[in-house]
């Protein structure tokens, strides 16, 4: 039996902060990655390299936002999952492809810009889009593999009506170990790489004269961008999430935690953060193809007219009419 001691911990605080993050995300997501994505394969004849992994990365974020109408069911139902205990799987296993899969396009991201610019006449010529197309293949693969683990952990309560996002109590401290090695390989050494090659692009690009300003400004923007995701998105996600299945650990040696409630919530909080990494990752489009921003604009400019023709034909006054009794 625990302690008396311990600390209640408040799990109602996800039913009231996660369901608005989540239709937030669903909205805003779909709509720029669907507007993104139809650019991208709007100008297919003239793919590029860094598209290709750009591509991949709407598409990472797409399977995840559809998995969403779901878990904002589930949080709004008080934890009662409905959907089965697969399609629970099936659900952490989409979000987990799309959170490890933008990690890695986004590093694959990185590295491309990284030999492009400081050393592009070593892969100027040698890098074709076949290759972008295989590395996509082989970053998906690699998603695939360090998340399949997860799915053999227990998803569900006792009562079979919830959906954990780590696995049960029972398994809590398998999980913590397959965690902290998951959190190393598909995080802390893909972002020391990311972080190297647009820290070495930064430096050339401050030492060149003869750089093009605008490759400055996009190079700059890009790792304003990239420290952006990490920062908000993944390092939260990360930390907090081994530090909750570490209270648990402890909590099932009948080791109490004072922190166990605020690092329970605080984990909860950067869920909903993490998920914002579908709605942020857009903003690389914007750098993946000279045309998208030029797109953008003209779509904003055409709004723009509409409101105010609107607001003209809104504001005409209305001819008054005399009736004669």
């Amino acid at each position: 039996m625990m302690n008396k001691s311990c600390p209640r911990v408040s799990f109602n605080f996800e039913h009231t902060f996660l369901p608005p993050v989540y239709i937030l995300v669903f909205i805003v997501g779909l709509v720029a990655n669907g507007w993104g994505l139809k650019s991208l394969l709007h100008n297919s004849k003239k793919l590029k390299i860094i598209n290709v992994f750009v591509l991949n990365l709407g598409l990472a974020d797409i399977l995840y936002l559809l998995t969403l109408p779901f878990f904002v069911v589930y949080y709004l139902m008080s934890s009662k999952w409905i959907f089965g205990d697969v399609f629970c799987k099936i659900t952490r296993f989409c979000f987990n492809l799309n959170l490890y899969g933008s990690i890695g396009f986004l590093t694959c991201i990185s590295v491309y810009r990284y030999l492009a610019i400081v050393h592009p006449m070593r892969v100027m010529g040698r890098i074709t889009v076949l290759h972008s197309v295989g590395i996509s293949v082989l970053v998906w693969l690699i998603v695939s593999m360090q998340s399949l683990p997860d799915m053999f952990f227990s998803k569900t309560f006792e009562n079979k009506l919830g959906c954990y996002d780590t696995t049960s109590e029972t398994y809590v401290e398998d999980y913590l170990k397959y965690s902290l090695g998951w959190t190393l390989t598909g995080f802390c050494i893909p972002f020391l790489i990311a972080l190297g090659c647009y820290g070495h692009v930064i430096v050339v690009l401050c030492r060149t004269n003869t750089t093009d300003n605008v490759l400055k400004r996009r190079s700059l923007r890009l790792l304003f961008i990239l420290i952006l995701l990490f920062s908000v998105c993944y390092i939260p996600y990360h930390v907090l999430k081994n530090l909750n299945l570490w209270s648990r650990v402890l909590l099932n040696q009948k080791l109490c935690c004072e922190w166990s409630n605020g690092v329970y919530i605080a984990h909860q909080i950067s869920r909903g953060l993490v998920c914002l990494n579908s709605a942020l990752n857009p903003l690389v489009y914007l750098h993946g193809d000279e045309h998208i921003p030029a797109q953008l604009r003209q779509l904003i400019l055409q709004a723009r007219e509409t409101f105010r023709r609107l607001s003209n034909s809104n504001s005409v006054p209305v001819a008054q009419t005399t009736v004669e009794v």
